[in-house]
């Protein structure tokens, strides 16, 4: 969520024209030392997060907005000084509205990048999380001036409200990424998932798709999960043990790391490797690791979910999967391992390539008058 806040804003910023990102620091130890260097034209505030009960942190967060409005005011901007608001829908809610209508002058984007179903979560509609995601999913739909939405899918559901809708997926900077140096494929196959899987993305279907291989082929395989550790990763996602444990140091568990980390672990890999449901959640999202592994030459496994059919091509960004199915994933493995280093070579070219797509530059333009609403001032000419 952080990288699509910095990119966007990036995308958002006229040239000659400061962008200001509010935001609150982590408080799971993850603050770096010293601060990040900020991209030109960005500049950042923090706000202190709240604690104790969950009576005082509900507080502390309907209580945003106004702490936001403190913020400004400390770092001396005005009212008249605002063309555009952005905030993602997790932080939209009424009292959120109700304080940024009645004070600024501009108009108010929400962002939305994902739309959850209920089956995803053990206590379905009962579960707090959803509740909080639909209600706010809900306020988006009506006092929103303007959606940015991730998905064709959820423009549609947006656009059918009558709001003024503009599809961005999710944005890389090119200039982030290194040339990838994975060894011969001869040598075996590097598989990487880097993310938190949770109910997102099955991870049980990969390692039975590589259970269901050739002796020799899955002896040529290797995976690793990168933001999760073993035991996270049978607890949170649909691993089992047993499962893992079978495939001994064919599986390295990274659990969390840093950025750079991720970084380098794509530019070693030969396919990052995604598989999701058809359907539901998987169609309004939109998976923020793919264009991460085309802008590092990774082309990827995947079966087309979304909007990835229009960015990814059988053959050229990657290998797209007949299915979310084990038998699916083992085909589309035994295509990557039949293929020799010139030609994984010439797809991770065409991965380089169709990551410009997705580099906050390509879509500065139409980005930056979407949010400050000057689009509606060129389409009245």
């Amino acid at each position: 969520m952080s990288n699509r806040m910095l990119q966007l804003a990036r995308s958002a910023t006229p040239p000659g024209t400061p962008t200001l990102v509010v935001n609150d620091w982590p408080n799971d130890g993850s603050r770096p030392d010293p601060a990040p260097q900020l991209p030109p034209g960005l500049q950042l505030i923090t706000l202190s997060r709240g604690g104790g009960n969950q009576i005082r942190r509900w507080v502390h967060r309907q209580g945003r907005a106004l702490r936001v409005l403190a913020a400004l005011r400390r770092a001396g901007i005005r009212r008249g000084d605002l063309h555009g608001v952005y905030l993602p829908v997790g932080l939209w809610n009424l009292t959120t509205w109700a304080v940024l209508r009645s004070t600024l002058q501009c108009p108010l984007t929400v962002d939305v990048v994902e739309r959850h179903d209920s089956a995803q979560f053990r206590h379905g509609r009962l579960t707090p999380y959803f509740i909080r995601h639909r209600w706010h999913s809900f306020l988006a739909a009506r006092l929103a001036d303007r959606i940015i939405a991730i998905s064709t899918a959820l423009e549609r559901h947006y656009a059918r409200r009558g709001k003024p809708v503009l599809v961005v997926p999710p944005q890389v900077d090119c200039a982030d990424y290194g040339p990838p140096a994975p060894p011969p494929i001869r040598d075996g196959l590097r598989l990487l998932y880097a993310g938190t899987a949770g109910a997102k993305d099955p991870l049980g279907v990969i390692l039975a798709g590589i259970r269901r291989l050739s002796p020799p082929d899955r002896q040529r395989v290797h995976l690793t999960i990168a933001g999760m550790t073993r035991a996270q990763a049978t607890s949170l996602s649909d691993l089992e043990g047993g499962a893992v444990a079978e495939f001994g140091d064919q599986i390295t568990f990274l659990g969390r790391v840093p950025r750079y980390r991720i970084l380098a672990e794509l530019g070693a890999a030969h396919f990052s490797v995604l598989v999701r449901p058809r359907g539901g959640y998987a169609e309004a999202g939109f998976p923020s690791k793919v264009p991460e592994s085309l802008a590092a030459g990774c082309p990827v496994i995947l079966n087309h979910t979304s909007d990835l059919a229009r960015y990814i091509t059988d053959g050229r960004e990657g290998i797209v999967l007949s299915g979310p199915g084990p038998d699916d994933v083992r085909n589309g493995i035994e295509r990557a391992l039949a293929l020799d280093d010139e030609q994984w070579r010439w797809m991770s070219r065409r991965s380089r390539e169709g990551a410009w797509k997705f580099d906050y530059q390509f879509r500065a333009t139409e980005v930056s008058n979407f949010v400050t609403g000057r689009e509606a001032v060129i389409a009245d000419r």
